[in-house]
């Protein structure tokens, strides 16, 4: 299955932003997981790295939401519980929240986080802008089912 929509950018907090404007037709559950995603690549793998954001259409009114970086090892680890006062976690937690299940998919030399959401979304992206259509598909590996 193709992406719907694919985004190549480099991870820095002016692109979070231009990813949540990108995804505005999806709502804002997949607005919230890609932000988070490519916030955790900034913070994580670090600022300026490459990011491949893709949106697919799944069945039952699914969007599956996948971030590619080129660190296959700093994966996301859900906290049990994450305080108030903690200053990380809670992206993991955010995603585990709003997505129907997510997981990691790990290959040479980069990773895929990736997540399904319950939407109801139009049938093409009201904002095609800087939307490149790319080949490829995620695996169905699954932190959570």
């Amino acid at each position: 299955m193709r992406p719907v929509v694919t985004l190549e950018l480099l991870a820095t907090p002016v692109e979070v932003s231009g990813v949540r404007r990108a995804l505005r037709s999806y709502g804002i559950d997949v607005q919230l997981c890609a932000s988070e995603l490519v916030t955790n690549v900034i913070r994580h793998v670090g600022e300026g790295v490459p990011v491949t954001v893709r949106v697919w259409r799944e069945e039952g009114g699914r969007v599956r939401l996948g971030v590619t970086d080129p660190d296959p090892r700093a994966l996301p680890v859900l906290v049990g519980a994450v305080g108030a006062e903690d200053e990380s976690g809670r992206g993991p937690a955010l995603l585990d929240a709003l997505a129907v299940r997510w997981g990691v998919e790990q290959e040479a030399g980069r990773k895929t986080v990736w997540c399904e959401v319950l939407v109801s979304v139009p049938e093409t992206p009201e904002r095609p802008g800087r939307h490149r259509a790319s080949a490829g598909a995620l695996g169905s590996s699954s932190a959570r089912s």
